[in-house]
């Protein structure tokens, strides 16, 4: 048995308010139109993706709305990480559609896209005016969020991530209002994964509980969604990577999410993210893959940090670990048995590359909920050490 009293140096002065019930199980999708009625929808915006729709999730989506004698529009050309010009689209036909109710299925780009249109069909202005804490003046519509990933955990989250179509610099909007009033959890979407996106988002959940668990934001609460989320995704991804059709792992690792969507609504999120971000901007390395590769070096850095090493114990803890060295030992394993284990050399990432990406790494809003302070310095020798094997 492991300890469960609250660590010392981890607050127990917290305000937290559950805003978004959860509906979990296989077959969950079908209560969708029954769900937005209750919520008193008439007319529905369904936003999603192409390959949603290929894979036939959109189409039983609109089946269980209309069946509960709902309209439906749909936005479905949702790109990965959304821009303005993504957002703007989607208040469009939802402008045209007279809609009242919102829905996003798919991954997090989806949900984002479908909390940014509602922020600026609901308050006017721009995305940008929006950037920042609680900037929306009046109620959005009702949203309803149905992953179709276990990865971001945007579901149980008050924020939508945007990026300005010209800078590409992601713009993070939070707000209370956003957060969406219902989350289905339905694992049968995430059959359809292809296997990287499983691999990729699977290491985004599993950072989120790692990340969380550490931050200087971080609450008793926040420890308690960090630590289950933690452990449903360390125990279940491995499953999922060698059975793909393991329902069962892929309902608990789509629960792991969950919980770490609500840990990062409580306590943020810190530096692995800030290094990942500029990976992905500059060279293509998607989201999960670019957090899983700097996760390990990450938590040895953080681990000279006492408060720090206590909060990645309680992790080792949760799962049998050794001490901080065995789980960043894991986390690398982890990242092998997905097959994306490389240096970041293969991405075409140079020596000379590295203080650009030190720069942006440090700017990035994440680094400032870091449990220790991390210089472009400390960013530069963390991506030096990546850089071959």
């Amino acid at each position: 048995m492991h300890s469960t009293s609250v660590p010392e140096n981890l607050t127990a002065t917290f305000d937290w308010t559950p805003r978004t019930r959860l509906v979990a199980g296989p077959g969950s999708l079908m209560r969708l139109g029954a769900l937005a009625a209750e919520l008193g929808a008439r007319r529905v915006l369904l936003v999603t993706d192409r390959g949603i729709v290929a894979a036939g999730h959109a189409a039983r989506a609109v089946q269980s709305l209309e069946a509960a004698g709902l309209n439906v529009v749909i936005d479905d050309v949702v790109h990965e990480n959304p821009a303005t010009s993504d957002v703007a689209r989607c208040v469009e036909i939802a402008q045209a559609g007279a809609v009242d109710f919102i829905v996003g299925l798919g991954g997090g780009s989806s949900m984002d896209t479908a909390k940014g249109c509602n922020l600026l069909l609901t308050n006017g202005g721009e995305v940008k005016d929006y950037w920042g804490v609680g900037k929306a003046a009046k109620p959005l519509l009702p949203l309803i969020a149905i992953p179709t990933t276990a990865g971001t955990g945007s579901e149980c989250q008050s924020a939508a991530l945007i990026a300005d179509e010209v800078t590409h610099q992601k713009m993070a909007c939070l707000d209370p209002k956003i957060s969406a009033r219902v989350a289905i959890l339905d694992p049968e979407l995430t059959l359809s994964q292809p296997a990287r996106v499983t691999a990729c988002t699977g290491l985004d959940a599993l950072s989120h509980a790692v990340e969380s668990a550490v931050t200087r934001k971080r609450t008793a609460m926040s420890a308690i969604f960090s630590r289950e989320a933690f452990r449903l995704c360390f125990e279940a991804l491995p499953r999922v990577l060698a059975n793909p059709a393991d329902l069962d792992a892929r309902s608990r690792m789509q629960l792991g999410a969950a919980y770490g969507g609500m840990a990062i609504e409580c306590s943020m999120l810190g530096a692995a993210h800030s290094a990942a971000n500029p990976l992905t901007a500059r060279h293509g390395i998607a989201h999960g893959h670019a957090v899983g590769l700097v996760l390990p070096a990450i938590v040895r850095f953080n681990a000279a940090e006492p408060a720090a090493a206590e909060g990645y114990g309680e992790l080792c803890r949760v799962v049998g670990l050794r001490d901080v060295e065995a789980l960043a030992s894991a986390l690398g394993e982890m990242l092998r048995l997905a097959g994306l284990s490389a240096p970041l050399g293969d991405f075409g990432v140079t020596r000379e590359a590295i203080p650009a990406l030190a720069g942006e790494a440090s700017q990035q809003w994440t680094a400032a909920f870091n449990p220790r302070n991390v210089t472009p310095a400390d960013f530069a020798g963390i991506y030096e050490s990546l850089l071959s094997r």
